[in-house]
């Protein structure tokens, strides 16, 4: 009888073991198709894959994992929405490697996290970045053309990289602000920032699309409600996973793939997220 208890107790270990790797380790994939009145007709079926929150995080040898489902998708570009590296663990090979990867397989675009500004070495990893080939996006935009169309891509420092002060929102609203003055009036534009919570603002800025992370999921998916808890956003929060519209403006969050401060998912899988634009007749 002591024995089968024991075994019993082994079992539920391993198993509960293995369901904790699964949740932390186990790659899902999310692929969502967006219609748009406003997107230009040589952009209808562009797919976009999105990464965010790495946090040094490795899937595999060399990121094998997570390098071979991205390029099963076909991306025509990848977007990755801040936290490659993690601030309270030093290193950034494990994003780097991930990176150079990535750029092999569709034109890589990136903006700032508030890990890579904490960690204090985001300068460094903004040149490594841009050696391997990663189009690093500080309050700038640039264009992509397919024949005689266009879209902009813009992407936004997380306002962590300001220390004087002032209120995320605030810094945000000044980054936004110059970026804007810049870009065409009625190009689609779309924007990467780390910040899923600033949506509003977003959208009163008239962006046609966003991309961010920073919420992990709200780290413990709960049925029925979402995400548990997420940063600057509390319990029970909002934004941590999807889409989300807003007026004439989509925005997408990534749960996220890796961890930080808490060190484990629950119901919350290390995601890629996968969106097809698809161009609609108005």
């Amino acid at each position: 009888m002591l024995k089968k208890r024991l075994l019993y107790i082994l079992f539920a270990i391993a198993a509960l073991g293995y369901f904790i790797w699964f949740q932390n380790n186990s790659i899902s994939t999310s692929q969502t198709v967006i219609p748009l009145g406003n997107l230009p007709v040589g952009f209808d079926q562009f797919k976009i894959v999105h990464l965010s929150d790495l946090h040094n995080k490795s899937f595999g040898k060399d990121q094998q994992m997570l390098i071979r489902k991205v390029n099963g998708l076909q991306p025509d570009i990848i977007v990755f929405t801040g936290d490659l590296i993690d601030s309270n663990r030093a290193g950034d090979n494990a994003g780097l490697i991930l990176m150079e990867k990535l750029t092999a397989i569709a034109p890589v675009y990136y903006v700032s996290g508030n890990h890579e500004w904490w960690s204090g070495t985001f300068c460094s990893l903004e040149l490594s970045l841009k050696d391997i080939g990663v189009q690093v996006l500080r309050n700038e935009h640039t264009s992509i053309e397919i024949g005689n169309d266009k879209i902009s891509i813009s992407g936004i420092d997380d306002p962590a990289h300001d220390r004087n002060g002032r209120s995320e929102q605030e810094i945000v609203e000044e980054d936004i602000g110059k970026l804007k003055e810049e870009l065409e009036e009625r190009t689609f534009s779309i924007l990467l920032s780390h910040r899923p919570e600033l949506l509003t603002l977003y959208a009163e800025s008239g962006f046609d699309m966003i991309f961010a992370g920073h919420a992990h999921g709200g780290q413990v998916r709960l049925p029925f409600f979402g995400g548990l808890v997420a940063p600057n956003q509390g319990f029970l929060p909002t934004y941590t996973a999807g889409k989300h519209d807003l007026d004439h403006t989509v925005m997408m969050v990534s749960r996220g793939l890796g961890n930080s401060i808490i060190p484990l998912r629950l119901f919350n899988r290390p995601e890629i997220v996968a969106v097809t634009l698809e161009a609609v007749n108005n």
